[in-house]
Formats: C-alpha cells, structure tokens, sequence
C-alpha cells in the first residue's frame, strides 16, 4: 500500500477558509469525481457544510463507468437525501438542470426571507470538492451561460466575485477547497490515482501498481487489450512489451508507471470506476 503523506497545518487553514466561503451561502454544490465517487467524499462533509442545502456533482463521468456511475448516483442521494448529477466538462446539456436543481433547493431559504418582509433575492451558492476534481470547469460551465458581475454586497466580503447565472442565482466564482484530510490510506491512493493529490505526496511506482491491482479485478480484459499483453499487467510486463529497458537490463518502472497514470487519467485506457459498489463501507 502506498503511502500518502498529508500536512496537517494546511488542513486547519484550508477548512476555515472554506468555512468563512460557507457563511455568504445559501445552497453548496458539492462536487465529486466520478471515477471515485466514495474516496472523493470528504469524511466529514456534515460537520463541514452543516445544514446546508447541497446538490452533488458526479463529475467527469465521461471517464467513469457509465452502468455504475448510475449505481452511485442512487447510492449517493439515499445516503445523503440530497440530488445527484452526474456531468461532465465537455458537455453544457446539463446547465438547465444544475441551475433548476439548485432554485429547488435554495427556495426554502428565499422563501424565509419573504416571509420576514424582505424581498426576494437570488440564491447564493458557492461550489466546493477536493482538489482537481473539477471545480473550475462547474464554475466556468455555468457562468458562459450568464456572464454577469455581481458587486459586492452588504454583509458580503468585498473581496468575492459574484456572478448572476441566471436571475435566480449568483454564483461566488471562488471555488471552495475541500481541504486533503484523509487517514484512510486505500481513499488516498484513489485521490492521488485521479491526481487529486500533490505528485510530492507520493510515489508514482506505488501507486501506478495498485492501480494496476484494481484494472486487473474489474477491467482485465480492457486493460490486457490496450497494452497488447500476453502475460498478466504489471508495471515489468508493460515496460517489458514496450522494450523500455534501462540498465542492467531492467525494465524503466519509473517511465511506465508514469505512462500509466497518464493514460489512465485521459481515459485512454477505458471508462472506469475504481470505488467499487459491494465495498461502500470500506
């Protein structure tokens, strides 16, 4: 098992960041990466987002698999009691849902505010995850559909940028950084596989050859074909089937487990899911 190495002293300082983000909001959208839609979760998201209303986002399921993908979806919501979309950067077909999903959920919120003789504003939201697990290209997706600038607000930071994306949401263009805290080795090495973890934390080697463990239990015959292998996958077989070969006679591990992350994140291999269904409690 690869070990990944965490800086206390960041998390503390990301989380309270995140917490003062939190506190100009009314609806977050959580956002996961659906190739590990359970090691994507932060292990205390209630503690973190509180009673807030949340809408989550599978996203990048353009390189997961598909058939679980919807397994998850269901998983997810009945866990949480909260939506789940699964999305993608590449396509904007799914805009209107993320926008009516989230009027939904902040309606309880505007509605209070009527109710108290206020007039009614647009919801404020906020998207946070992990690292790399496409925070930005949520963001960007739905501010092409109202690019807008939003000043600053009483009560608000001056500092935040604010964009209407439509007249019943702004969107605070700062995504939330769920901070790496995870003591759950196996989750970690999921996070650093979809590279959601500093390439300083851990070592290509290592965590290429689990990966390798996990496309050899639930995809063998997709990873045996895209690397042309006639004995088992490991990182010797396919440095040897490339004739990456350095001295002594050795095979480059250190090339191929590269190779292999690389191509696994681009989705060239397959669209694969690495959490697996009948291990949700692991």
């Amino acid at each position: 098992m690869a070990h990944i190495h965490w800086y206390p002293g960041h998390i503390a300082k990301a989380e309270k960041k995140l917490k003062e983000l939190l506190n100009l909001v009314d609806v977050v959208i959580e956002v996961l990466d659906a190739r590990i839609p359970q090691s994507s979760i932060y292990p205390d998201i209630k503690k973190l987002l509180g009673e807030k209303p949340r809408l989550i986002i599978l996203n990048k399921a353009d390189l997961a698999d598909e058939n679980e993908t919807k397994e998850w979806k269901k998983i997810i919501a009945e866990s949480t009691g909260f939506p789940v979309i699964a999305s993608c950067a590449s396509k904007n077909d799914d805009i209107s849902v993320i926008v009516n999903r989230v009027i939904e959920l902040a309606k309880p919120k505007i509605d209070k505010l009527v109710e108290k003789g206020l007039l009614p504003r647009p919801a404020r939201v906020i998207v946070v995850g992990m690292p790399n697990v496409g925070k930005s290209s949520i963001i960007n997706k739905l501010i092409k559909k109202g690019k807008t600038k939003v000043g600053a607000k009483a009560g608000v930071t001056r500092q935040q940028q604010w964009v209407r994306v439509n007249p019943k949401i702004d969107l605070l263009d700062t995504p939330g950084i769920i901070p790496l805290k995870q003591d759950d080795q196996t989750k970690a090495g999921k996070l650093a596989m979809v590279n959601s973890v500093s390439e300083n934390a851990y070592e290509n080697e290592e965590v290429a050859a689990e990966l390798l463990e996990i496309l050899k239990r639930k995809y063998p015959r997709q990873l045996s074909e895209y690397y042309k292998l006639t004995d088992e996958a490991s990182l010797d077989t396919i440095a040897k089937s490339r004739n990456w070969i350095v001295k002594n006679g050795e095979p480059d591990i250190s090339r191929t487990a590269v190779m292999i992350l690389t191509d696994f994140r681009a989705g060239r291999i397959g669209k694969f899911t690495l959490d697996s269904l009948d291990k949700q409690d692991e």
